[in-house]
């Protein structure tokens, strides 16, 4: 099964959607497998966006995601990174769909309230930047078979 990582941002926390989010992963039918609220450090910040340290936006962008509490969580599910970024929507919430959450909950592109892995191969590293292996659990929902074809 492939997993993706997804972490609702402090604008999203700050703004009661966390279960907003855990719900319509779960009615998908994707599998939460980590979950975990914390403070992001600097250093996890900066080691999470360096795709991004040499945009002007950087720094900002650090500041911003070490600026209160996230949820950062991992799921569970055969092609969960490509439908998890459906979803969530586009970057930026004024371009993003109606029925995605930054379409529906979503006002601008620096407050955008949530992350999503963008391929498989970034999923796994993200998950790993963000995730030891004890903090996972690997389980089946009973409703699997109501989701998935042999």
């Amino acid at each position: 099964m492939e997993r993706t990582f997804i972490m609702v941002k402090p604008d999203g926390v700050q703004r009661g959607l966390v279960g907003e989010v855990i719900q319509r992963l779960e009615c998908k039918g994707f599998t939460l497998v980590g979950l975990k609220q914390l403070t992001v450090s600097r250093e996890l910040a900066e080691s999470h966006y360096a795709v991004h340290k040499e945009r002007p936006f950087f720094k900002s962008l650090v500041e911003f995601i070490t600026s209160g509490p996230v949820v950062a969580s991992v799921w569970e599910g055969d092609g969960v990174v490509a439908s998890a970024r459906k979803l969530i929507g586009a970057t930026n919430p004024l371009t993003a769909e109606p029925g995605t959450i930054r379409g529906d909950f979503g006002v601008s592109i620096g407050r955008n309230l949530i992350h999503g892995s963008d391929a498989i191969e970034t999923a796994q590293s993200e998950v790993a930047l963000w995730f030891e292996d004890g903090e996972l659990s690997s389980w089946k929902p009973s409703i699997t078979p109501w989701i998935y074809e042999d």
